[in-house]
Order: C-alpha cells, then structure tokens, then sequence
C-alpha cells in the first residue's frame, strides 16, 4: 500500500474567487497530513481539477480542460470537484480518465483524497451529497484561503450558498442556502495573512452581502478587519440591494477598503429584471452607483450584465443600452442568459411561458455591450494617464524577446504594467506595493508605467 504522504498534488481551478479559494484550503489541508504541493507541470500524482456551472459555456470549458489535462498526464489520477460535479456528476462520468467526482460538500473531505490514491475505494469513485447543510456543520468545513504565490492577495472566504432565487441562477441549487462563517474565525484567519506577509484581503462568498456570521452584518465585520495590519481589504461581486448608505459611508471613510465594488446588474428594463426576479430596479440601481462615486475618491465601479433573457424584446435590449450607457462603469462584464435546468426559468421556457431569444440577436446584442464596456473601461483608465497610483505588484512575466513586464492593481483594481529589459529589477517588484506614474494606456486596454519609488 502506497504511503499517500509521498504523493505530490497538484489544483486547477476554474470559475470564480470563491473556488480558487477552497481549491486553495483543500490543497493546505493535504499538505498538513503530509502531501507534497507540485504543478501539473513539474508531474503531480493527484490532479484537482475545480469546476464552475454558472453556464452551459463554463460546463464546455471545464470539460475541455479536463480532457486536455488527463490526455497530458495519463500517470496522475484525476479528482473532478465543485459545482459541475454537484450540478451534472453524470455528465463527467462519461469522460474517460476521470478517477473521481466529489460534489460541493464532498470536496472538503481530505480522507477521500487519501482513499483514492491508497486504493481504498473502487474507481472511479463518485460522491455527491445534497448541497445544503447546516450551518453547525458548515462552521467545520467553511474557512478557506487562496493566496497568491507572491504573497500580494489572499481570497479570505466569509459566506456560502445564497436564499435569493433568481430565476435563471443555478447556484442555490448547487450551493445550498446562504451560510456565513463566524466573524472571530474570519478575523483571526486574517490576522494569519497578515502576519505572514500579505497585503490585500479579498472576501469572497456566493453572496457577502448576506453575511451574518454571529449575527453581525457585512459592516460590523469589515469595521472588526479594519485591525487587520494589511494594506488593502476588497470587496468582491455584491448585490445591489446591499449597497446601503452604511457601506457607501464605511467605504468612503476607511483607509483599508479599496474604493472598488462589483455590482451585478443583469439588465437595464425593469420588465426584465422583475423576470428575472432581482430585487431592485433601474432607478434604486442608478442611484447606488451615482451615490458610490459621489461619496467615494476614486470609486471604480463594474457590472455583470446579462444579454438574451427569454422574453428580452428589442426595446428591452435598446432600455438596457442606453441605461449603462450613462452609467459612470469602469467596466463591464457581458454574459450570454444560458439556460440552467432546475431553475424557475427553465420551467418557464418549457411551458412556452416565456420565448426564447434568436441566437443571431443574441449574438449582436453580445457583441454591442461588449464594444459599450469597452469604450467606458477606456474612458475610465484615460483619466489615470499622467498621474501617480499605488500598485500593488503581483507577476513578472515576459512580453517579449527583449523586453519583460511586472504587472500589478491599483487600489480601484486598475491592472498596471511595468516594462523593463533589466529582469532583476522586474523580479524585485512581486509582493511590494509601489508609487508608478502611470503615462499611457494601450490598444488591450492596460495602464502603463514607470515606478517612482
């Protein structure tokens, strides 16, 4: 029998920041009882491989990397985990060279590792659980970290699982119902981070603007990692409705909250978004954004918007158009709707409730926002041209024969390149956070810049 702590093991992830952080305490976990941390690269016997189904493109995705890997690495077994697993496990079954599928809950038992690679259970071998458990149990599964190598940012989970139930999300059914994890745990967990030399906390969760860890709120806990000795404390994806005065004020007057929000918005017609059953309209969203870049210097401001929803009319689509049009966005993330079944909106469309939108419009309408987000995400950078930011340095990289750059995020999350043929000096940048001047912006879209100090 195998001594599974000679085995090395080696995470992929795909999706959001909630996953690369669990991928990241799973992969700790199997350290502590003595697995050995590689990269697919330099061989690894376990393969992690973290998957997303928000939609049917990410289940294409995931498949297609899985595949790729296992044709790459015959050797490694190959554990499938995550939403996909949860969502679909039948679906990844069929893919020949997987060895094992371990749902949302499952994922977090370090012993099927060990059972897998020790030849303790038939392969392949499949476990997926109901997604939904208690909060006394999740308290035990919950605290997870993704840390960069260069140790700039950790993703510092908070939350899980979401109760608001829109009607094209799969995530409740694949996630379960909203959870939260104790705020003296978050704290504490931070304190680590900080204490081994990171400098920027993300908080992430499915929802963290449901976040009631000990009965506290999302504000009661970032005025508690407000003690925290990092440089920067972010925010990530939170729902309109959340966005309150408190936050807005909390954001405006605190030196460690980065002066950044991503703020869902899915679409600009209120016949639409009471479809979709969001909880706010058009005007409550205008007035969150107007009020955050008001109140805070420097707000950087992006959006989730979604194109297609069965239904969408052109005047839907030409409401939404205009509605972000004069919206002050620092970016936008366009998103095909895709279809989920289990969700009110796959029912809906089955019984012809709601008609589905002509691919062709979809695709025009895609490609329409898209070149929109471009154009405010150009507008918005333009007016860092000549001034000096703070970045925060993460990845030296080549861009080039001759010429290599160091790329980093200013606090409002504007992705700052430095170019240099002197590689030492690039190498010394990862992990600081420095004064740049930034002098110009490039057809991608990235800021560069020279570092002041």
């Amino acid at each position: 029998m195998q001594d599974v702590g000679k085995n090395r093991v080696a995470g992929v992830t795909l999706g959001c920041k909630l996953n690369y952080s669990e991928t990241s305490a799973i992969l700790d976990n199997l350290c502590k009882q003595g697995w050995l941390l590689s990269s697919i690269e330099e061989g690894a016997d376990l393969i992690v491989i973290h998957t997303c189904a928000v939609t049917k493109q990410a289940e294409q995705k995931c498949r297609q990397k899985i595949r790729g890997i296992i044709r790459k690495n015959p050797a490694s077994r190959i554990v499938v985990i995550g939403c996909y697993s949860q969502f679909n496990p039948e679906a990844l079954a069929a893919i020949n060279g997987i060895d094992a599928i371990l749902g949302s809950n499952d994922k977090f038992e370090i012993k099927s590792y060990n059972d897998i690679m020790l030849g303790s259970v038939s392969l392949p071998f499949v476990k997926v659980s109901p997604a939904c458990m208690s909060e006394e149990i999740y308290q035990g599964y919950s605290l997870q970290t993704a840390a960069s190598t260069e140790r700039t940012r950790a993703f510092l989970k908070i939350q899980d699982g979401c109760d608001y139930g829109c009607s094209y999300c799969v995530i409740p059914l694949i996630r379960g119902k909203s959870r939260s994890i104790s705020a003296l745990q978050i704290v504490e967990r931070a304190h680590v981070l900080a204490l081994s030399g990171y400098r920027e906390i993300v908080l992430s969760g499915v929802n963290i603007g449901d976040y009631h860890g000990d009965g506290l709120t999302l504000c009661d806990l970032l005025r508690m990692l407000e003690e925290v000795n990092v440089s920067r404390i972010r925010i990530s994806s939170i729902e309109p409705d959340i966005v309150d005065s408190e936050l807005i004020s909390l954001v405006a007057g605190s030196k460690k909250i980065v002066p950044h929000f991503h703020i869902p918005l899915q679409s600009g017609s209120d016949a639409i978004l009471r479809a979709m059953r969001r909880r706010y309209d058009t005007a409550h969203y205008r007035n969150k954004i107007l009020q955050s870049v008001e109140q805070i210097a420097e707000c950087a401001i992006g959006a989730d918007v979604m194109v297609g929803y069965p239904g969408e009319t052109e005047e839907d689509f030409r409401l939404m158009y205009r509605f972000i049009e004069e919206l002050p966005l620092a970016y936008l993330h366009v998103f095909s709707c895709s279809i989920r079944p289990g969700t009110p909106l796959a029912r809906q469309t089955a019984n012809c409730e709601r008609t589905v939108v002509e691919s062709g419009d979809i695709a025009r309408r895609y490609r329409e926002l898209v070149e929109l987000g471009r154009r405010h995400e150009a507008r918005f950078k333009a007016r860092y041209i000549g001034k000096e930011s703070l970045v925060l340095f993460e990845h030296a990289k080549p861009a080039g024969e001759a010429t290599q750059h160091c790329s980093g995020y200013t606090r409002n999350y504007q992705r700052v390149l430095v170019e240099s043929t002197d590689s030492e000096l690039l190498q010394t940048l990862p992990g600081n956070e420095l004064l740049v001047l930034i002098d110009s912006l490039d057809k991608d879209l990235n800021l560069k810049g020279r570092v002041l100090s």
